[in-house]
């Protein structure tokens, strides 16, 4: 699904899908984009994305907010700076070291008693909080819909960046795994209406050409849930468009998915 053809005026029209552009140096973040959107429009990573403009883990942007694209040294220094000046801050604010202070007897306390240690009050063991890698949960994959698959993987020649899959208006499309729907709507040229759902941080799941959207952005799924119905929304036929990414890069979904 690298192009799409549109009949207009008895003549057929090439429109080259969002799936063959490169990315520039630099995007202008338009009004209904969110960083993961972005990512996938151009192949790259959205932490990579991240971490080179100094974005939080909310992953939060802005309308009319300028994204570097591509790595410089003078981004990853920019990133550096900010994370070597965020852990600056963080120490300024912890508290000195427990030390063992020894009192100095008064002359007159010399010859009837010894220099006596005062110990800081005990304090509780310091909690740490251990974040377990999302990586570390395996992701459980079904197939997002009944249909049969009409068009495979093709990393070459005409590129085809997942698979589609057969279908009649309205058949229902399912979260392909349990995940968080990062991007719902239809600002990506060549996807029609679709839906970008984050499974481990590792891997993305993407539903296109639907002609109904069920779920909205930052809402959670479980797999098999009912997020889409099949449309043609940005295509020439009535089917589903689905793909799977992992650190941003296309792979085949028949790697992933179970055998029918």
């Amino acid at each position: 699904m690298s192009e799409r053809s549109v009949a207009h005026n008895n003549k057929v029209e090439v429109v080259k899908s969002s799936r063959r552009q490169k990315a520039p140096a630099s995007y202008r973040v338009k009004s209904g984009d969110t960083l993961y959107s972005i990512a996938w429009r151009y192949g790259l990573d959205y932490r990579q994305l991240a971490r080179i403009n100094g974005i939080g883990r909310d992953y939060r942007i802005n309308s009319g907010q300028k994204l570097r694209l591509k790595t410089t040294s003078t981004s990853m220094k920019v990133a550096s700076n900010s994370r070597a000046s965020s852990k600056t801050s963080t120490a300024d604010k912890k508290p000195l070291s427990n030390k063992v202070v020894v009192a100095k007897a008064s002359p007159s306390q010399t010859s009837s008693s010894k220099a006596v240690k005062v110990k800081p009050p005990p304090s509780k063991a310091p909690v740490r909080s251990v974040a377990l890698s999302n990586k570390s949960h395996k992701v459980r994959w079904r197939w997002p819909t009944r249909g049969k698959v009409i068009s495979g993987y093709s990393a070459k020649g005409n590129v085809n960046k997942g698979i589609n899959l057969a279908g009649s208006r309205g058949e229902p499309v399912y979260a392909a795994a349990t995940g968080k729907v990062v991007y719902a709507g239809s600002g990506l040229l060549g996807y029609g209406n679709l839906i970008i759902i984050n499974h481990n941080q590792e891997y993305l799941s993407a539903y296109a050409h639907n002609s109904l959207i069920l779920v909205k952005e930052n809402e959670n799924v479980n797999v098999g849930a009912k997020v889409a119905e099949i449309g043609n929304s940005g295509a020439t036929r009535t089917m589903l468009h689905f793909e799977i990414r992992k650190d941003g890069k296309p792979v085949n979904p028949l790697r992933y998915l179970p055998k029918r």
